[in-house]
């Protein structure tokens, strides 16, 4: 009687799948010499592993994403410093809550799909894909003529940002083992931070001293270096519950596969709920009364067509949008909730520290820019040197309990922002904001990398990205709310004698323009300064509530077995 060994393969997640798994490098599953050495000197296939990428191929890996994602991230804070001068232009300063929201939202909708897509299809084009509707957004807002278009623009990048913020972090978890990803990620977090580092100085100076329209040309000429290298790098993939007779399927049946796999009214429910609530919120006290049928029309509609939605995704089951399996465990859903808060706090200083420093302190774009600088610089270091000693000592958890701690005092403290701040104060504060950010800015990401299988990280992975960019819309967009009612309200009690809409009207870069007393002109800085820190003020509760939630991303050792114990005996 004939005897069959199952046999097992370790994969990128450090988890063991069956023989029919197939762990891919292109298209052929091979297993270097050493492999196969180890393996027959064991007697076992346990130790076998996928080849990981190392050298040239993993240097170039590492540039292209850096580079994508150092472009998503310059997308993000570049507009910051535009944004006075496109709100002048365009007299659209209720809109700026939409130039983020739009872009998050877009994100958002599309993000829990872009994990299963990553499973079933290629990682390497499908990331290509994304990066090209990224840069279509990004022409569509340069050759934009009225702020609608505009808007328009930032959702297509949006769109592209979902998949490629979730494919940076996939093909790592796919391209190196465990024990190194606490680099590999911090690596390309701090790197990719050079986008915000470098976001506000470029658009200060693109709008100082050419147009704002520059801000998003930038994008287009890197796609020339992109899609070389990643076609040169073949990232090992998980082809797992999608084979046909224990072969990978074929492309077109990949397709055919990931079209029936899709929750496509999942996504159609979910994006019909955030637009619903996202449009209260928006007209909410502006544009139509809270106690308005319109605005209670929609948040009614929001709350029924979230309970659809909630209703089919458990129907669903492991085919949802948004898989309960998955989303249910504890290092997920509270990773979902710190990382979304702590990113949206990113966001709303990223558009309003700017506005401060235009509106408030008379600073030109270019100079606003580099006044941000302390806040971005310290985040790059934090960023790089928490994802190094992570993988020195091994634990990512109290990285993550310093970075609320720190992030919710610095928020509370820039929430004291006005019209006599002395430099130390905002130099200081930024700092230490930036520090928290860049130290728990990754945590939540490696929680869910070390803890789950491998065939479910794309998936947990796009979920915390979801989580990130629903919040940071909801975020902005709340904080937009309360900058333009507070404007509305202070400005009569600070100013009396001028008409509100008048500075409304200007814009941010030009309420010097509108006001040429001086006098008056104090009145309405005081205005202003106190609207804007009431957006503050939302960062630094979410943020403190963040350490309730905190721990549960889990206290894990991520390091090998080997380096634990020396660490140990040293």
């Amino acid at each position: 009687m004939e005897h069959h060994t199952s046999q097992t393969i370790r994969t990128p997640g450090d988890q063991e799948l069956p023989e029919n798994n197939i762990i891919s490098s292109g298209n052929a599953v091979n297993s270097s010499p050493q492999d196969q050495e180890k393996q027959s000197s064991s007697g076992s296939t346990n130790d076998l592993e996928p080849e990981w990428l190392t050298g040239l191929p993993l240097l170039t890996l590492m540039v292209a994403l850096s580079i994508v994602m150092f472009l998503a991230l310059l997308d993000g804070s570049i507009i910051g410093t535009a944004t006075p001068r496109i709100t002048s232009d365009f007299h659209s300063l209720g809109d700026i809550g939409w130039y983020g929201s739009a872009y998050q939202l877009a994100s958002a909708a599309v993000q829990p799909l872009t994990g299963k897509i990553y499973v079933m299809l290629d990682q390497k084009w499908t990331f290509i894909c994304f990066f090209a509707i990224f840069e279509l957004g990004s022409l569509l807002c340069g050759v934009a003529t009225s702020s609608n278009m505009l808007i328009v623009g930032r959702a297509v990048a949006g769109l592209g940002v979902a998949g490629l913020q979730s494919g940076g972090l996939t093909i790592i978890a796919s391209a190196v083992p465990i024990h190194r990803r606490a680099t590999m990620n911090g690596i390309l977090v701090g790197l990719s931070q050079l986008g915000s580092v470098m976001g506000p100085l470029i658009g200060g100076a693109f709008t100082s001293y050419s147009t704002w329209r520059w801000c998003f040309y930038i994008n287009l000429p890197f796609a020339v270096l992109v899609a070389p290298a990643m076609w040169y790098v073949r990232i090992p993939t998980i082809k797992a519950s999608h084979t046909e007779g224990g072969k990978p399927a074929a492309g077109l049946s990949r397709a055919k596969s990931l079209l029936h796999h899709l929750d496509m009214l999942g996504f159609v429910l979910l994006t019909s709920f955030a637009i619903e609530l996202l449009l209260a919120l928006q007209w909410g006290g502006s544009t139509y009364p809270w106690d308005s049928s319109m605005v209670i029309g929609l948040l009614c509609g929001a709350v029924v067509t979230l309970a659809v939605f909630l209703f089919w995704q458990q129907r669903l089951g492991d085919n949802a949008m948004i898989p309960f399996s998955i989303v249910s465990q504890t290092v997920v859903w509270c990773g979902c909730i710190v990382y979304g808060f702590l990113m949206a706090a990113l966001f709303l200083r990223t558009y309003y520290v700017p506005i401060y420093f235009q509106s408030v302190m008379g600073a030109s774009a270019i100079l606003s820019g580099v006044y941000t600088l302390p806040n971005i610089l310290s985040q790059l270091g934090a960023a790089i040197l928490s994802g190094v000693l992570v993988e020195r000592f091994g634990y990512y958890l109290p990285w993550s309990v310093a970075s609320a701690i720190i992030t919710s005092i610095a928020a509370g403290l820039m929430s004291t922002f006005g019209v006599g701040t002395s430099v130390g104060e905002w130099i200081g504060y930024q700092i230490m904001f930036g520090a928290g950010c860049g130290m728990g800015i990754q945590m939540p990401i490696l929680a869910v990398q070390h803890s789950l299988p491998a065939q479910k990280i794309p998936i947990a992975i796009a979920t915390l990205i979801f989580a990130q960019n629903m919040i940071s819309a909801i975020w902005l967009t709340i904080a937009n709310t309360i900058f333009n009612n507070s404007l509305r309200t202070l400005l009569p009690d600070y100013a009396p004698s001028i008409n509100p809409q008048t500075v409304i009207d200007a814009g941010a870069t030009g309420i010097r323009d509108a006001v040429s007393d001086g006098q008056v002109l104090h009145q309405v800085l005081s205005a202003y300064s106190e609207a804007i820190d009431n957006t503050f003020y939302i960062s630094a509760a979410s943020l403190a509530v963040t350490l309730c939630f905190v721990w549960g991303i889990g206290w894990k050792d991520i390091r090998k077995k080997g380096d634990s114990i020396s660490t140990a005996v040293a």
